[in-house]
């Protein structure tokens, strides 16, 4: 049997309470902006440790959401180069410039000289991403650093549900936080985003944006230039069912990488992206890098059709700022967002993943790397 690059887990007993939930909102009528949502608020915002949770149709639109929230028309917004698509576009969705900076290597995150070099006299909001679910150690510093200008910090916690550093959730760092539940993420509501605050004036806000701008549920009077960005019951209740399950995902994902971090300190040139101390990530992702040189898409095929191995999407392979949408945006090269996002891969971790699974992962990607580098062959670190 083969190792998929992703699979979603959802057990009997999850599938019999959405069913339930469903056969509820069914029978009554609720369809949106319900009691499942708010059930689904609250749970999330408990887990975290926040004091305001605000539910919305995707990860994206709840970054957008905050954004406008901040009013960042006209202005820049510091974003890192590597994070997908989405962080970028909702800034200009959102109608700011994306000013892009450079990330540290040893957390894919923004670092504070990273920041500081990319800071502009009217940049009006920066976007810290935690990459992989993993919290850089300088949050607190990069938060200073915002607090000195004036300007909010932000964060892009998409890959970040239930990661932690120094006890604190992930979205409670900065002014808000805009979490994805995106299919493949660590818990998911099949499409779907939640904001988090302490801010009751960002969450009213939040509120009627998300509603078409409305100033109530039930008067159509706006007050806003909001979007239909409500999040149905139905995918509030998959949410909320599978959030139960998140701390149990949380400790799988990482036995399986505590088990990846032993077999790759075995691998001269393969670099696994650490978790930070003080760190407890959820390992929605598991990176490592490859050595300069590397053909990744080699390695990924012979991982794949020698040992049944599917590695999963990287995080990412291209950097924002040479992505040809945001050619308007481009101010020159980034040296480190463009050497990690050219050799990175990502191992596969899954919520349910067997021991047997990992062990077969190790074997696939020990072997051809020590083939690719021209090393000889052993057995991989941690087995006789």
């Amino acid at each position: 049997m083969g190792v998929p690059a992703a699979r979603i887990v959802f057990d009997e007993s999850d599938r019999a309470a959405v069913a339930e939930a469903v056969t509820e909102m069914l029978t009554t009528g609720a369809l949106t902006l319900g009691p499942w949502t708010e059930r689904f608020e609250q749970a999330f915002a408990a887990e975290h440790g926040a004091s305001h949770a605000v539910a919305v149709s995707s990860g994206t639109a709840a970054l957008e959401v905050i954004l406008r929230t901040v009013d960042v028309r006209g202005r820049d917004v510091v974003v890192p180069a590597v994070t997908f698509y989405a962080t970028a576009g909702a800034v200009v969705h959102a109608g700011g410039r994306p000013v892009f900076a450079d990330v540290d290597p040893t957390t894919l995150a923004l670092s504070p000289e990273t920041l500081a070099a990319a800071l502009t006299p009217d940049t009006a909001a920066v976007v810290l991403v935690h990459i992989g679910g993993l919290i850089t150690p300088q949050v607190d510093a990069l938060r200073a650093l915002c607090d000195q200008r004036g300007i909010p910090l932000v964060e892009d916690a998409a890959h970040a549900h239930g990661s932690s550093l120094g006890g604190r959730a992930a979205g409670t760092f900065g002014l808000a936080g805009a979490f994805s539940f995106y299919p493949t993420k660590v818990t998911t509501s099949g499409e779907g985003g939640m904001i988090l605050t302490e801010s009751p004036e960002l969450r009213d806000e939040a509120r009627i944006y998300r509603d078409q701008g409305k100033g109530s549920f039930t008067t159509n009077h706006h007050v806003l230039p909001g979007y239909s960005w409500r999040m149905s019951e139905l995918h509030a209740a998959v949410g909320a069912v599978h959030l139960r399950r998140l701390k149990e995902f949380i400790e799988a994902r990482r036995a399986v990488a505590r088990r990846y971090d032993e077999a790759l300190a075995g691998l001269d040139g393969l670099e696994p992206v650490l978790e930070p101390p003080g760190c407890r990530g959820n390992y929605y992702k598991y990176v490592a890098l490859l050595p300069p040189g590397t053909d990744r898409a080699a390695f990924k095929r012979a991982v794949a059709e020698e040992h049944g191995v599917r590695l999963s999407g990287e995080v990412y392979d291209l950097p924002l700022h040479l992505q040809p949408v945001f050619a308007a945006y481009r101010r020159g090269p980034l040296p480190v967002a463009e050497d990690v996002c050219a050799r990175q891969v990502c191992l596969p971790v899954h919520s349910d993943m067997t021991q047997d699974e990992a062990e077969q992962v190790v074997e696939a990607v020990s072997t051809v790397h020590r083939r690719l580098a021209g090393q000889p062959g052993s057995r991989p670190a941690g087995q006789p």
